[in-house]
């Protein structure tokens, strides 16, 4: 049976997300802001939670009600059999977005639709469904906009970025979803040598190794939402993982992080040897001034420290002119990506840019600038 779904991402990825939903197998892809909106079956839906690299969660509409006040919201909410989607012994939780002139505070709005189902529950079953906003086995998204109220189900639970690979990270990680969109930007594939001078905790590489080596970010979850659900089909998602695992590569071509913190680079061995793949991706302490290429020709993705205030940004000044002399001299034959969210630090590179992308990184405004070393 065809169902439409909701899959969430960062602002800016959402084209690259819907690319990556059209090589999943989903129909009617369209984007919208930070999401986008798909068609599939239940097989499609577990498929997405298992292989979405770009994606934060999936969401399965059920009712879109009128709620332009709370007393409205409360008596809609109510009008839905929530028999379908919850049992009383099942923990809950509700999680809202947007708002409107009365409903203007997501706490308050998840409070009303949280009163309106357990007092359902409580009439018709004497016993009502507790809240656990850590780990809940059902989770309603409530999305307001203007005088209506989406609500969903979150077929994923706790974010898809956060992959379970990585309990340890730099002090300014990047999302694993992030991470992955730059490999998609750049049409790096597992025959091409990967290379970051700035890996930190090895988001970007761990993310590369595991696209190269064709193993599923989902494999590391421990549970998903949609295994709580009445219609979970546990034989067709036991199917799935077993499908993955098989489907597994073992070479990749070299995959290198250096990092100046060596505290850090420990960080990123242990990432990576939590995911099972250390043997395939080189991480060491090196000042940037020592980087040299793994290979002839690869790729070089990095995403730099850009600092906050004016006196940050200024002490960078040599850091990203070193950056853009090591390219210059060392990478010939390679290509470059730079992730920064300071103009005035891309100027110190001093390479002639063949393509800029818009990021946001976590609410930053971001450039993603590309080189071709020659």
């Amino acid at each position: 049976m065809t169902t439409s779904y909701f899959a969430t991402t960062s602002r800016g990825l959402e084209e690259i997300t819907a690319q990556e939903l059209t090589t999943l197998g989903a129909k009617e892809v369209k984007t919208d802001f930070t999401g986008v909106h798909f068609q599939g079956d239940k097989e499609l839906l577990y498929r997405v939670n298992l292989w979405g690299r770009t994606i934060f969660r999936v969401l399965k509409p059920i009712a879109t009600i009128k709620s332009q006040t709370p007393q409205q919201l409360f008596r809609n909410v109510q009008k839905i059999d929530w028999s379908e989607f919850l049992q009383p012994q099942q923990t809950l939780a509700i999680r809202c977005t947007g708002k409107n002139d009365q409903l203007n505070h997501s706490h308050f709005t998840a409070i009303q639709i949280k009163n309106a189902i357990v007092e359902q529950q409580q009439k018709y079953h004497k016993v009502r469904s507790n809240i656990d906003t850590d780990s809940p086995d059902i989770v309603i998204n409530a999305h307001i906009h203007h005088d209506e109220c989406i609500l969903s189900l979150d077929s994923t639970g706790e974010s898809l970025h956060r992959r379970g690979y990585r309990p340890a990270v730099g002090l300014a990680p990047l999302k694993e979803t992030l991470g992955a969109a730059l490999l998609y930007i750049a049409e790096w594939d597992s025959s091409i040598p990967l290379y970051d001078p700035f890996c930190g905790s090895g988001t970007i590489l761990i993310e590369g190794a595991l696209m190269g080596l064709n193993i599923a970010p989902g494999l590391y979850r421990h549970q998903f939402c949609f295994e709580n659900w009445q219609d979970y089909d546990h034989n067709l998602w036991q199917h799935l993982i077993d499908e993955a695992r098989k489907s597994q590569k073992t070479d990749l071509p070299p995959i290198v992080g250096t990092d100046i913190d060596s505290s850090i680079i420990k960080q990123a061995q242990h990432n990576a040897k939590t995911c099972q793949i250390a043997n395939h991706v080189e991480f060491f302490q090196r000042h940037l001034v020592d980087a040299t290429p793994p290979a002839e020709s690869g790729i070089l993705i990095c995403n730099p420290p850009y600092g906050k205030r004016l006196e940050d940004t200024e002490a960078l000044f040599p850091l990203y002119k070193l950056l853009g002399d090591i390219l210059k001299q060392r990478f010939k034959g390679w290509t470059a990506y730079i992730l920064t969210g300071n103009k005035l630090l891309t100027k110190k590179v001093g390479l002639r840019t063949s393509r800029r992308i818009a990021i946001n990184n976590g609410g930053i405004d971001c450039t993603l600038l590309k080189y071709e070393l020659y």
